[in-house]
């Protein structure tokens, strides 16, 4: 019999809360809304089935482009490849439409060579949101070796010197980490759990803790990039590359804080990340610049609201990680970030973002953002807002649960 530490129970205990089995008894969805999620369902089953039709052998979605009506793929080392498998693997659940997991499989044997691959800190992203999915919904020991394997060359990048992962390679005397990195965090805890090995959940923990204190600013706001000198840890740069500026608060990398630190809570139960991520989302959910709808510009400061792009991304990503910080916080917050998540779900199941069956190119979702500065991925549909989406979505209706 395998000896397990209290540490080791307490993870697992903490794995079967994330489940989210049952709903909690004063957080109620509306019916209306429960009666268009499915429907939700049902229309991103004709989507994802035309967008496979599209694929060839190798290729991953990665947009559309609505002028030329093409179609935008990448191979698997482009950091989206995990949410197209990931969300056909929710859908499948919810669904059980044999073909979803067939395109999903399909997809994972095209992603597998990942496993190996150090030149990226999204190997959360890659892996686990496709093979961390397929292995939660039937656990196979293929599967579970593939994780560990990108657990491991995950745990490669991070510079205890530093006390984080590196983010993206750079020149030897720069080590960038950027807030997205505390996605790619649960998979590390995954590994711990399923191994045993506590190396992992250090590196976790120690990232988390080194963002925590170096990434925000006081009013809980996140930079997007830290540039840290390799040798001796210290701060060389705070500053951003998908917002708008170095001090203002890029939609999307608030989302990954709010996401992040959420799971940190959830994998440690230690209160500081639960606080962390409740102020993150105060800094959201209070600020003048979030619309009534709750969809947010694509930078909190940028200089054109309110005729700014929205980024449906941003607002996925929000309602998802709100779905089970509300689990978390006491009556007041959770009634609070649920309705702000209901409404998020609402906005975006409606015709102003929601696509209508047979366009899009097969996404579900319109109107993201991926990087505004560099004109790339202005207003178009990312798998990455999908995914967030459809997983917000598996989580409202889990409140539904007795």
């Amino acid at each position: 019999m395998i000896y397990r530490p209290l540490w080791v129970l307490i993870f697992i205990m903490a794995l079967k809360l994330s489940g989210f089995s049952q709903g909690v008894a004063y957080l109620k969805p509306n019916p209306q809304l429960l009666n268009t999620i499915e429907k939700n369902i049902k229309d991103a089953d004709g989507q994802y089935k035309n967008l496979a039709k599209q694929l060839g052998p190798t290729q991953f979605p990665k947009t559309y482009d609505k002028v030329s009506r093409k179609l935008e793929t990448s191979n698997s080392g482009w950091w989206c490849s995990g949410f197209y498998p990931g969300t056909l693997l929710f859908l499948y659940e919810q669904n059980h439409d044999p073909q979803l997991l067939s395109e999903a499989n399909r997809m994972l044997t095209v992603l597998g060579n990942e496993q190996y691959n150090t030149h990226t800190h999204d190997l959360g992203f890659m892996m686990y949101c496709s093979f961390g999915n397929a292995n939660r919904i039937e656990p196979k020991p293929e599967y579970k070796q593939i994780l560990i394997n990108s657990a491991k060359s995950l745990a490669t990048r991070f510079n205890p010197k530093v006390g984080c992962i590196r983010s993206w390679d750079s020149k030897p005397s720069d080590f960038l980490v950027i807030i997205d990195n505390m996605m790619n965090l649960e998979l590390l805890f995954w590994a711990t759990k399923e191994t045993g090995d506590s190396s992992f959940y250090k590196i976790a923990v120690t990232h988390a803790n080194t963002t925590m204190k170096n990434h925000f600013r006081p009013d809980y706001s996140s930079y997007h990039v830290l540039n840290y000198n390799p040798e001796t840890g210290a701060v060389q740069q705070k500053k951003t590359a998908q917002g708008y500026s170095d001090e203002s608060a890029w939609a999307r990398g608030q989302a990954w804080g709010l996401y992040g630190f959420t799971v940190m809570y959830r994998e440690t139960k230690d209160k500081k990340y639960l606080e962390q991520a409740q102020h993150i989302a105060h800094f959201i959910l209070t600020n003048p610049n979030l619309p009534k709808d709750k969809i947010p510009y694509w930078d909190f400061n940028a200089p054109d609201i309110p005729t700014a792009p929205r980024d449906a991304s941003a607002g996925a990503i929000m309602a998802a990680a709100l779905l089970e910080l509300c689990r978390y916080a006491d009556k007041k917050d959770a009634i609070d970030y649920f309705n702000t998540a209901q409404t998020i779900l609402k906005t975006l199941s409606s015709s102003d973002y929601r696509a209508a069956t047979g366009t899009n190119g097969g996404f579900i979702l319109e109107h993201s953002v991926g990087n505004k500065p560099q004109k790339s991925e202005v207003d178009v549909p990312l798998t990455y807002a999908d995914y967030y989406f459809v997983e917000a979505i598996k989580r409202y209706k889990q409140f539904a649960l007795k």
